[in-house]
């Protein structure tokens, strides 16, 4: 389980999936070290620029909240299945 070590939250992001496809968030703000992302199902993402989550892409299980350093300007794409509902907190120091 990931805990905030006194990380700032700055901009929530809530993403309900729609098909089986993966999704992108919206590009990470200036001020964004980290992200903390928690999700009612289990899902994949991946971090990048235009980022395309597949099933070999980092498995995140149900209900157990992970903290990942990212780059401000850097989206992450999930994938899942319909109706999952994925939280995005971005997060700095």
């Amino acid at each position: 389980m990931s805990f905030n070590y006194g990380l700032r939250p700055t901009t929530v992001q809530m993403i309900a999936l729609s098909g089986t496809t993966s999704t992108q968030s919206a590009a990470f703000g200036s001020q964004s070290e980290y992200v903390r992302i928690c999700s009612n199902a289990a899902v994949h993402i991946l971090f990048g620029a235009n980022p395309t989550a597949t099933a070999n892409s980092i498995f995140i299980p149900a209900n157990e909240p992970e903290i990942f350093k990212v780059s401000p300007g850097e989206k992450v794409a999930i994938k899942g299945t319909n109706g999952d509902d994925i939280s995005v907190v971005e997060l700095s120091a």
